[in-house]
């Protein structure tokens, strides 16, 4: 692990350096004069947004305090996401930028041979007294006047500078709103999605029952207590029969974030709220978030069942507990069951359902992806997980992923807003 850790922190940093130093090119260097207060303001902000995004890695990671965090997170994961956007916007840039430069100097070409107005002659002079003769013209004066014109390095210069400009500020606007409305979205809290899932053997009496499905909220240093407070509230405005919280409610230790979790004991569901642990449980402690969840109110599924009248109810750990001795285990979760009933499995990750086929599970029920939550990184998580977001069918097994309540890293989306889905069960049966 030492070892890649040093292959890897340097190739990263090497990567992270030019993509900075690109953007930075060509959004000041290039739109700027030498020593003007624009080109000393813009690589000024250039060194400290990346300052700000190291230190907050590297200090959540090293025992920084977690108010110090806090205060750190909100610039550094607001730049992470401004500089992305600003690189796709000067990389489509470039491929605008040879016409423009081209549109413009042909402009300058035919502005400069367009043939000039004579100006009128003078009106002649009556005689009067002789005039003395003008001196002999120097051989300056004969022929052409002298060339006093600007080289042809500066107007090149000024429409390269121009065209930069033009690309520059449209992709600063673009990314600066993009990243502001993509931020007002996630914070203004998640919107309810509804999902109908027919299931062959869920009896007629079950037909409309309501799941909602909470996933990622991610509360940490940024996202805190009011940001769950209107998950809470927006959970219980839909009056659920059954609530399903499918991993990565935390980004942080118990201590940090008593505060923030706490209004999840107030969730309301007529089957209750269950939980099963996200792969950052693992890095916060799953330990002592599984107990502490269970104080809340939440019912812990941790590779278990609970038997409910119309069909039963699994949860396994996240895969990511295979390397803290506490791995997902359905074979235990499905044991002895009745194979006539329906069943229904909270996991994390979309990725475990291999073995939910396997086990003939009828629903899964995952988050983890966050449907991509920056585009163009839904081409990403695609690479990685069967289902980026929403109702798949695997076999026998139906798959609904969703896109999550909340976000990690930044507090932005774009492209796959958030959301906490109502998954209604419909019968079958006649």
């Amino acid at each position: 692990m030492t070892l890649v850790l040093i292959l890897v922190v340097p190739l990263l940093l090497a990567v992270m350096t030019g993509l900075h130093w690109y953007v930075w090119r060509r959004l000041v260097r290039d739109t700027t004069k030498p020593g003007s207060r624009g080109r000393r303001w813009g690589t000024a902000v250039f060194l400290t947004g990346p300052a700000f995004m190291l230190t907050a890695f590297v200090g959540s990671f090293a025992g920084l305090p977690f108010q110090a965090v806090r205060v750190l997170s909100w610039p550094a994961y607001l730049w992470v996401a401004l500089a992305l956007y600003l690189l796709i916007g000067l990389l489509v840039g470039e491929a605008i930028r040879p016409v423009l430069t081209r549109w413009l100097r042909r402009r300058a070409a035919r502005t400069a041979t367009t043939p000039q107005t004579p100006a009128a002659e003078p009106a002649p002079v009556p005689d009067q007294a002789p005039t003395p003769a003008p001196p002999a013209p120097s051989p300056v004066d004969i022929g052409e006047a002298p060339d006093t014109r600007v080289p042809d390095t500066a107007p090149e210069l000024s429409r390269r500078r121009f065209t930069a400009q033009l690309i520059g500020t449209a992709t600063a606007v673009a990314a600066a709103g993009t990243v502001g409305y993509g931020t007002y979205g996630v914070l203004r809290g998640p919107r309810i999605k509804r999902v109908t899932v027919p299931l062959a053997k869920l009896p007629r009496s079950a037909h409309g029952f309501r799941i909602a499905v909470v996933s990622d909220v991610h509360l940490g240093p940024i996202l805190g207590r009011g940001f769950s407070e209107r998950v809470v509230a927006t959970v219980n405005a839909t009056q659920p029969d059954l609530i399903a919280v499918v991993g990565d409610l935390v980004d942080g230790s118990v201590s940090e974030l008593r505060s923030a979790v706490e209004p999840l004991s107030n969730l309301r569901a007529r089957h209750g709220t269950f939980f099963v642990t996200g792969n950052h449980e693992y890095i916060s402690g799953a330990e002592q978030w599984t107990e502490h969840v269970q104080e809340l109110g939440l019912k812990l599924l941790a590779n278990q069942r609970v038997e409910l009248a119309s069909f039963d109810l699994a949860g396994v750990n996240d895969v990511t507990g295979e390397s803290h001795d506490d791995g997902p285990d359905l074979a235990a979760a499905m044991a002895d069951r009745d194979p006539a009933r329906p069943s229904v499995l909270l996991a994390h990750q979309p990725v475990f359902i291999d073995e939910a086929v396997k086990h003939n599970v009828d629903l899964q029920l995952s988050g983890h992806t966050h449907g991509g939550q920056l585009w163009p990184m839904n081409y990403v998580a695609g690479m990685a997980n069967p289902t980026v977001a929403g109702l798949e069918r695997y076999g026998d097994t139906q798959l609904y992923v969703s896109r999550g309540a909340g976000a990690w890293g930044p507090p932005t989306r774009v492209g796959a807003p958030s959301d906490i889905t109502i998954v209604q069960l419909a019968s079958r049966q006649t």
